[in-house]
């Protein structure tokens, strides 16, 4: 008796499951859920807390720099000795108990709404702790990550994670501009909040049997200063510092403005930054599919300048929309989600290259501390450019310091062009 078209599509899924090396082992696919659904929370977040801040407690732009800015002061405080504590720890503890003291800070923002406590320095807070979360888990995040699945799979394990962070991106905004619309900013935050919660549920699943790194003698100062070394000693990552650092500093100068810029400048709703904001999720998507071929046709250097210049193309002509385009919201919207479109797909060119060649040239024994100390030379910057960003959009107007962002982002495409060390990593 022939089998329906329906077995037969579940027996094919099954089978392309087995034999997919990643995807047939149960600690990445209850990793890869966890991930998917905390990267479909924070898309949810990252949309809602500006939006909680700019349309409920009606921030200036000063103040959209500070939060912008609270969330990434922790890297200058807690990346170094974090470090540290990763290659002397086990990952995984670390990473749950990260997810969880996200998911309680998120949670505290209702709550405070309800009982009228709300204001901007409980959000300072909040995200500062988001921002040490990300320090300490996300690190624990990374190194897990590649302990997981080998340094020879890792490219190819965050493009599937570029690709599921796709469907994120097409789904989360509009379903979060769709909450913040109907229902207010909080509520769509305690979504955030309990994918946290069911991500550790599940990652407490995983079975993989992590070795306990050997005791040290050494004063984590020694360490500490290792980790520099080590740095300054690959012209590579020498390289990726100063760039990835540059980038931070204005890709957090854009973010504390965008949404301040779409709501008061351009006009539009909660709903349609949503939905322009699942634009976003497309790009992302195609980053995924061009990755594999851009990396084998030209390596990992060139992917990353091709994702450097379509971010700079973000930051250049996001000031320019003008309001009621044609004498349309909706087609101004349009534009500003297209450009979010070829921005995603920018940064996702950008990240995932960058961060497998760090993995790559990095023995077991420094992961924990090149990735702390890249992480604090890389954002411990990046408060300067929101703050600097929030006061130049106070003085002299949000479309004037989206300028001078990009006014950076042509200069720094055209430093990294010039960059030998990025510029000449060659596929393989």
């Amino acid at each position: 008796m022939p089998s329906s078209p329906r077995a037969s599509f579940i027996t094919s899924i099954a089978e392309r499951w087995r034999s997919d090396p990643l995807l047939a082992s149960p600690d990445f696919r209850r990793y890869w859920t966890s991930m998917v659904l905390t990267s479909f929370g924070s898309q949810i977040g990252a949309l809602a807390l500006p939006l909680c801040a700019v349309l409920m407690l009606h921030a200036t732009a000063a103040q959209m720099g500070i939060l912008t800015a609270a969330a990434a002061i922790p890297y200058a405080f807690f990346a170094l000795p974090a470090g540290v504590w990763l290659d002397r720890s086990r990952k995984l503890p670390i990473l749950l108990g990260s997810k969880i003291a996200q998911g309680l800070s998120l949670a505290s923002i209702p709550v405070a709404w309800w009982l009228d406590l709300l204001g901007m320095p409980w959000l300072y807070t909040v995200a500062a702790i988001q921002g040490t979360c990300s320090v300490i888990g996300g690190g624990a995040e990374q190194i897990f990550l590649t302990l997981l699945v080998g340094r020879e799979r890792m490219v190819e394990a965050q493009s599937r994670f570029a690709t599921t962070d796709s469907i994120s991106r097409l789904l989360a905004p509009g379903l979060a501009g769709l909450l913040i619309q109907w229902l207010t900013a909080p509520v769509a935050i305690v979504v955030n909040a309990a994918t946290f919660f069911i991500s550790v549920w599940n990652m407490c699943r995983v079975k993989l049997q992590e070795a306990v790194p050997a005791p040290s003698d050494k004063h984590p100062l020694h360490d500490i200063r290792e980790g520099f070394v080590f740095i300054w000693h690959q012209p590579l990552l020498r390289a990726l510092a100063w760039t990835a650092g540059v980038w931070h500093l204005l890709f957090y100068g854009y973010s504390a403005l965008t949404v301040l810029f779409a709501t008061r400048e351009l006009g539009m709703t909660a709903g349609m930054i949503g939905t322009a904001q699942m634009l976003g999720g497309i790009g992302v998507f195609v980053s995924s599919q061009l990755m594999r071929p851009l990396n084998r046709r030209y390596g990992p250097g060139v992917t990353i300048l091709i994702g450097t210049a379509g971010t700079a193309l973000g930051f250049v002509l996001m000031p320019t929309i003008p309001r009621d385009l044609f004498g349309s919201a909706n087609a101004t919207a349009a534009v500003y989600a297209l450009l979010v479109f070829f921005f995603d797909c920018g940064v996702m060119l950008f990240f995932v290259p960058y961060l497998a060649l760090r993995q790559k040239v990095t023995p077991d024994a420094m992961l924990g501390r090149m990735i702390s100390t890249m992480r604090f030379l890389t954002v411990a910057v990046a408060p300067l450019g929101a703050l600097l960003a929030g006061y130049v959009g106070d003085r002299f107007g949000v479309r004037t310091a989206l300028y001078c962002i990009a006014a950076g982002g042509i200069l720094l495409t055209a430093a990294m062009m010039a960059s030998r060390p990025i510029r000449s990593v060659r596929p393989g």
